[in-house]
């Protein structure tokens, strides 16, 4: 395992892309193996091609971009804005809120930051907001996709930890939703303290909320049709990502009259491009998974925390812990290809649930995107707006404490995160 470690590490290093670090970190194990021939990891490459769940994955990418092109988020943004506007910060409160609902579209938090960027941060500015604030808002916010299904990283932890979809899906509902209130009452608090307020905005009446609600309702739709579909047996969560791209194509055609064979072309050019990046990842990772399972990697980890600790809520928060110092350094997607194989059979064997770890892990991990000194949605929104980076820094630090904060709610109170999929599922 150190081989294959240092090989990784060096790799990285010299700036090799991660795929390639991770595919030649794998074919070491089996080079240096006595026992283990090289077809073998070949043979891993394939196998994991062949899953019948991942096809969540590309699926859920193509109908990401395919709801872009489809007006959805346009609308999505109209509702937002009417509902919460008014509030002391209300254009943060419009871009979390606005996260709340594309995490039920793209699923990604990286594409939802740089949305956002795009759509509100001028916008923000331009009311007066720092740009450090904006930033930070914008990025912190995206965090919200990493637990609203339908959350690529829910789906691949589910598929490389042996975790029901379904369950984690439903699991992922009210820590959301709790998330998305959390962060709303940070930015509410400091947009009191410096006045951040929008010009002339007034309390929605029912029947403009009403209106908004209508203009969307293809949009806010298509989270309840994801769940129900489900839970009634009707999709897999793979068939139902196949539905995902079917719907958003029949709404921006039909319903919305703006999707032509120009937007499907680019939609279908951006997934391609955002499919081959995570699948190359994905193909890559099977090696080192085999590898990790081979050495008991897990075993031993599990020998070393429970020797010295004894409750599993404290285990866990120590991997949480070891999970958001790693998240600094790695994205998101490898971190749950390489870990969930080792603390999946970890937390299992202190009787911590699955499904409760899969959401806190999720938050953790995806948190690193928003985080110096690698984090990818930080740099796309400080980009996009040129905001100093200290700046961001110290304004992302009240959304830092509310994230912090919610982690150890659900760590000790897993109820919010076990209840409705025990509804659901039994």
């Amino acid at each position: 395992m150190l081989a294959i470690t240092l090989v990784f590490f060096v790799l990285l290093i010299l700036g090799a892309p991660v795929a390639f670090a991770i595919g030649l970190a794998g074919f070491t194990f089996f080079l240096t193996s006595d026992i283990m021939p090289v077809s073998i990891g070949v043979q891993k490459i394939a196998t994991v091609s062949q899953s019948f769940p991942l096809l969540a994955v590309p699926f859920f990418v193509l109908a990401g971009h395919l709801m872009n092109e489809s007006g959805i988020t346009d609308r999505l943004f109209k509702f937002a804005h009417v509902a919460v506007a008014w509030m002391a910060g209300g254009l943060a409160q419009v871009s979390i809120i606005l996260s709340t609902l594309m995490g039920g579209v793209s699923g990604s938090a990286v594409a939802d930051a740089a949305m956002e960027a795009r759509v509100l941060g001028p916008q923000m500015i331009g009311q007066g907001y720092s740009r450090g604030y904006s930033s930070a808002v914008i990025a912190l916010s995206s965090l919200i996709t990493s637990t609203i299904p339908p959350s690529i990283g829910l789906i691949l932890y589910g598929y490389v930890g042996q975790v029901s979809i379904g369950r984690l899906f439903m699991a992922g509902i009210v820590p959301g939703l709790l998330m998305m209130t959390f962060l709303m009452i940070a930015a509410y608090v400091v947009a009191r303290k410096r006045n951040y307020v929008v010009k002339d905005s007034v309390k929605p009446t029912p029947k403009a909320l009403a209106i908004a609600a209508w203009d969307a309702k293809w949009a806010l739709l298509f989270p309840v049709l994801l769940i129900v579909s489900i839970r009634g047996g009707l999709f897999t969560p793979s068939e139902v990502g196949a539905f995902a791209v079917v719907y958003a194509i029949l709404v921006g055609w039909l319903a919305h009259k703006v999707l032509d064979l120009e937007a499907i072309r680019r939609a279908f050019n951006q997934a391609l491009s955002d499919i081959g990046l995570i699948m190359l990842i994905i193909l890559m990772s099977g090696m080192i998974g085999f590898a990790i399972i081979f050495l008991q990697v897990p075993q031993h980890i599990a020998g070393t925390l429970l020797g010295s600790l004894t409750s599993p809520d404290v285990i866990v928060g120590v991997i949480l812990i070891s999970l958001f110092i790693a998240g600094l350094f790695f994205e998101s997607t490898i971190l749950v290809l390489l870990l969930t194989p080792i603390f999946v059979p970890v937390i299992e064997k202190v009787g911590f649930d699955p499904v409760h770890f899969g959401i806190l892990m999720m938050t953790i991990v995806t948190l690193g995107s928003m985080t110096p000194p690698v984090g990818v949605a930080m740099y796309t929104v400080c980009g996009m707006l040129d905001t100093p980076l200290e700046d961001y820094i110290k304004e992302s630090l009240p959304f830092f404490a509310a994230i912090f904060a919610l982690v150890l709610l659900l760590l000790f109170v897993p109820g919010l995160v076990l209840f409705l999929p025990n509804l659901m599922f039994g």
